[in-house]
Parts: C-alpha cells; sequence; structure tokens
C-alpha cells in the first residue's frame, strides 16, 4: 500500500490517543498505555512533520521509542493501526464516542459501560436524567450535571435540539423581543410552535410598523449571538448554539406570515389552495382558515394533510389540556432507582401537582441495574403503600411494577406476584438489537399476557441519539386492541414514545393512551407536560386518556382488568 505521505502530525497525535484510550478501557499493560499517550502528546507539539521520517529516523526522537516509531510507520504506510483495529472491534461504537467527552477519562468510560450497561451518548444522557450516573463509582450529582450539560452542549451544536432543550431560552429570546419591541406583534413559528420534539432551528414572526429599525434593535439583543440582518429577517444562535431565525414583517402581514412559517409546507399549501386567491392581509389566524372554508387548527395539528379535511367538516377533535388530567401514573422511588421516597413523591404529585392518584412503578427484578425489586422487596413495599393509603387523606398510591419484558416477551415475575398489583406496565430495557419480527413477537407475547396493563415505551428509542428498536406498529397495536392493553406516551423529553405519528391509528382501533412522566424525582412530574403536547399533536382527547380517569373510574378500570386476568 503506498505511503500516506501527507498525513499530518495531529491526526498522528489524535490516532495515538485514541489508541491510548482504548488500552486503558481495556485495562492493557498500564506503561505501554502511558508511552502511548504521553507521545501522542509530544508528537502534537513537534515543530517539525513525521510524515516521510524513516524508522531510524522516528526512533530517535525524544519520547518515540522503538514500538511507538512501529505505530506511526504503520500508520503512515497504511492508514491505520493494527492494534487500534482490533481494539474498535471490541468496543461499541458509542463507547468510542463517549471517549471524546471532556472530564471523562476511560476508566470511568469504562465503569459507565460494564456497570450501568450505557454504550451510547444518548443513553449516557437519559442516565444522568434518572440519576443513575451519580450513583455509579467514582462518579457524583456535581459530575453528573456537568456531563449532563456538556452533552447537552454537544447536541445543540449538532443541528438539533430536543424541544425541551430549547424551551427556556427560546422563551427568554421572546420575551427580549417584546421588551425592545413593546408595540409589536411576535409570536414563535415552524417547528417550535408545532411543538416537534425535535427542533431543527427556531423561527421567531415579528410584526412592526418600521420593519427595518426593528431589525437594528433585535440584531443588538445579547441573547441572539452572530447576529446578521438578512433582507426581511435576523439570523443568529442561542447559548446552547441553536440556529435562530427571526422574520421580520409590517403588521398588516403579520398573521399571513405567521401562518405560511408555522405549518408544514404541505399544509399550508392545502388550505391556501383553498382560499383561491392572492391576499396576504388578515386580522387574525382564524381569519385565515375560515377564507378557507375550515375551522381553525390548533398549531401542533399542522402536520400534513390529517386534519384538513376534518377542519373542513367542522369535526376536529376536542384536544386534551393539562387540566384533563387526573393522576400520574409510571413513576419511580428510592424502592428501585429514584431519588425521592415514596411518601415524598405522594406528597408532591398531591400538594404541587394536584392529582387525585399517583402509580409507582418501581423497576421489577430483573432491572438488577435499577436496583429492581425482588419478590420480597415488593411485598415490603405493598405494605408501605398500604400504610400510606390510610394517611393520605384524599389521594391514593396504586400499586403498580414496570415489569421487564424478557426476550421471549415474558414478563419477569410469576402470575401469583403480577396478581398483586393494581396494575402492570410492561416495559424492555435489554436486548435492543432484536430485528422487526422478533421485536414485534416479544412485544406481542407481552401484551398477550392478561396481566399487562400498560405497554411502555414501546419502541425504546431516545431521541437524537438512540432510533430504538423497529417495530411492525400495526400489528403491535392491534394487539393492544384485541387485548384492552393501553399505550404509554413516556412523557420524558428524551423518548416520547409511543411517536406521536401513530397516536391517531391507536386511538382509531379504540386503544387508550397513557401520558406517563416516568418520573425518577419529584420535579420529573412536570415532564407530564411535553407527553402532554405530543399526545396533542397526535390528536389524543381526554376521553381517550387513561390518567385523565378520575380516581374512581380508574379503580374501577383497573379492578375489571384485574378480574379478567384471574379467569
Amino acid at each position: 500500500m503506498p505511503s500516506i505521505s501527507g498525513m499530518e502530525n495531529k491526526p498522528i497525535a489524535r490516532t495515538l490517543k485514541l489508541l491510548s484510550q482504548l488500552m486503558e478501557l481495556h485495562e492493557v499493560n498500564p506503561f505501554k498505555i502511558k508511552s502511548v499517550a504521553n507521545a501522542a502528546f509530544k508528537i502534537d507539539k513537534l515543530p517539525y512533520p513525521l510524515a516521510g521520517k524513516s524508522i531510524e529516523q522516528l526512533n530517535q526522537i525524544d519520547g518515540i521509542g522503538k514500538s511507538i516509531s512501529g505505530y506511526i510507520n504503520e500508520l503512515l504506510q497504511t492508514g491505520t493501526i493494527t492494534d487500534l483495529e482490533d481494539l474498535l472491534k471490541t468496543t461499541p461504537p458509542g463507547v468510542v464516542e463517549m471517549l471524546s467527552i471532556k472530564g471523562i477519562g476511560p476508566k470511568k468510560i469504562a465503569t459507565i459501560w460494564h456497570q450501568l450497561g450505557i454504550e451510547n451518548v444518548g443513553e449516557l444522557y437519559y442516565a444522568c436524567n434518572e440519576n443513575r450516573l451519580a450513583e455509579a463509582k467514582g462518579f457524583g450529582l456535581k459530575t453528573q450535571e456537568e456531563v449532563k450539560r456538556i452533552l447537552e452542549f454537544r447536541m445543540a451544536n449538532s443541528g438539533k435540539v430536543l424541544y425541551a432543550q430549547a424551551q427556556t431560552e427560546a422563551e427568554e429570546l421572546l420575551q427580549a423581543i417584546k421588551s425592545v419591541l413593546p408595540n409589536s406583534l411576535s409570536d414563535f413559528a415552524g417547528e417550535y410552535r408545532r411543538r416537534c420534539e425535535v427542533i431543527h432551528y427556531l423561527a421567531i414572526i415579528v410584526g412592526v410598523d418600521h420593519p427595518a429599525d426593528a431589525m437594528q434593535k433585535i440584531a443588538t439583543l445579547a441573547l441572539l449571538n452572530n447576529a446578521t440582518i438578512e433582507s426581511d429577517k435576523v439570523t443568529g444562535n442561542i447559548a446552547s448554539g441553536l440556529l435562530v431565525s427571526v422574520i421580520v414583517t409590517g403588521k398588516s402581514k403579520y398573521f399571513y406570515t405567521l401562518f405560511k412559517q408555522t405549518g408544514n409546507e404541505e399544509h399550508v399549501q392545502a388550505v391556501l389552495k383553498q382560499i383561491g386567491t392572492s391576499a396576504d392581509e388578515f386580522g387574525n389566524e382564524q381569519a385565515i382558515y375560515q377564507a378557507a372554508g375550515m375551522d381553525w387548527i390548533t398549531p401542533e395539528l399542522r402536520e400534513g394533510l390529517d386534519y384538513i379535511e376534518k377542519a373542513t367538516n367542522h369535526n376536529l377533535p376536542l384536544l386534551i389540556e393539562l387540566q384533563d388530567l387526573k393522576g400520574s401514573l409510571h413513576n419511580h422511588s428510592t424502592w428501585s432507582d429514584g431519588i425521592n421516597t415514596l411518601e415524598e413523591m405522594a406528597l408532591y404529585c398531591r400538594d404541587k401537582m394536584h392529582l387525585e392518584y399517583l402509580g409507582i412503578c418501581d423497576h421489577s427484578k430483573s432491572a438488577f441495574y435499577a436496583k429492581g425489586l425482588s419478590i420480597e422487596r415488593v411485598l415490603q413495599q405493598h405494605e408501605e403503600i398500604d400504610r400510606l393509603n390510610q394517611q393520605l387523606n384524599g389521594f391514593h398510591i396504586f400499586k403498580g411494577i414496570e415489569s421487564d419484558i424478557l426476550s421471549d416477551g415474558s414478563l419477569d415475575y410469576p402470575d401469583e406476584i403480577l396478581e398483586k398489583f393494581d396494575f402492570i406496565v410492561a416495559s424492555v430495557h435489554s436486548n435492543l438489537k432484536m430485528d422487526e419480527e422478533k421485536a414485534t413477537t416479544r412485544l406481542i407475547r407481552a401484551i398477550e399476557n392478561p396481566y399487562t396493563t400498560i405497554l411502555g415505551h414501546p419502541t425504546g428509542r431516545l431521541l437524537l441519539s438512540r432510533k430504538g428498536y423497529d417495530i411492525d406498529y400495526k400489528k403491535v397495536i392491534d394487539a393492544c386492541a384485541a387485548n384492552n392493553v393501553v399505550i404509554e406516551i413516556n412523557a420524558n423529553p428524551l423518548r416520547l414514545d409511543l411517536d406521536w405519528r401513530w397516536c391517531q391509528y391507536a386511538i382509531d382501533r379504540g386503544v387508550w393512551l397513557s401520558i406517563n412522566p416516568d418520573a425518577h424525582r419529584t420535579n420529573g412530574f412536570h415532564d407530564i407536560e411535553y407527553g402532554l403536547l405530543a399526545a396533542r399533536k397526535g390528536g389524543l382527547t381526554k376521553e381517550m386518556c387513561l390518567n385523565a380517569l378520575s380516581l374512581p373510574q380508574i379503580k374501577e378500570k383497573f379492578e375489571l382488568k384485574k378480574s379478567k386476568a384471574s379467569y
């Protein structure tokens, strides 16, 4: 193979640094690790190129011994190093990516990989949200928060962020615009206004009397970095790295511009086609839809053509609201991997969230990484729940469990234990790499278990990092319809699983949905708001939402399910 004669010192140094990190990750001889790491550092600082030098010349360079010169020569000749390739073959790509995170060395990544079973950056970020990283050996809350901050910055700079990550900065920027332009009309548009789970850029529409002057003021805002004025808009980015486009127009065209910039292209064109004129001045958005012969469509539903016919026929669904939710199901406590006690979770749910009931669903025995409950500990937890239910006035804790779906689709407790719970959330947490047929069969078997009440986060996805396993959605949803199983919309903003795109199919098949925060601490209950946004995008009404039932209603529903399971 010809020599890679043009290779500069920096890529050589980076390659050796990666080799030293992988050696440390796999616990190779410490002396060898140190020599490779030191060589990487020195090569990066050399004032002359290594390419073109012979082995003998490399040997004479301070800090480069015989073995290192061999590595360099191999790299220059072939473009790679055999020892490096061998280590890469035994290391998941996501673990290799984690090695690039500043502040976490290979030893800590080995702990993350081997002890927590985390194999990519997305799973690591999720572990930070669940407080699992803080509990691992060699970590703590401070390190966990720093890792979380670094990962959020990386995601933002990749050009995409989660809706939840964009929210605080987006709201602050809009308020800043309103402050410098007090007489303006202004609102979000695009993906953010449609409450999409992932945001590629933030769009804001501003209507003013003097657009040129307004753009100058917007461009000077401290919250908007690298601001540039382009024709009718100001572009830049916010601190997280997310791109921003502020479109400025005259007040008379504000609502038309807001409409055009909110819905996706297919939706906007379908509405404009019904209007049939070139009018671009409207007093509000409702007037635009009225001109098209339609009811006003809420921004969440402006995806494609799904609701165009319903708006024309005046039968749009009355979407679920936050105040419709009466309880919170699928939550964790210190019995497994939560950070608040069962009593603290219940009191917060009652006193701060003003809900009627809490479903506690700590991890089951197979989730050893999350202190999953043995059968003995299940019975002990039930004793505490009984005691708390006697003390908590006007509030009820339901005995639930997040039971692991094993590889063959069975749940990880025997029936005599499953029947002791008020409800069961059945979820997959392991063996996430099955093909579509096997993964679908696995879920359907779990759904067919008479004790399964709710199918938890159906695909195991983690947004922006883990695709989740492929399933045949229609078969899975049809199985839920046939077995009276509710499907969860996991409200954690990293999951939002079931995907909203499949909610309407489930609703049409008569399958109820449950908006579950999967809270591992008290403030995790507030994630239910993100689940609500996803549910609204999917067209969910309160009549088809499990935790919109009142306490007496949901007690009756759980009891009916249990009575049928015992037949």
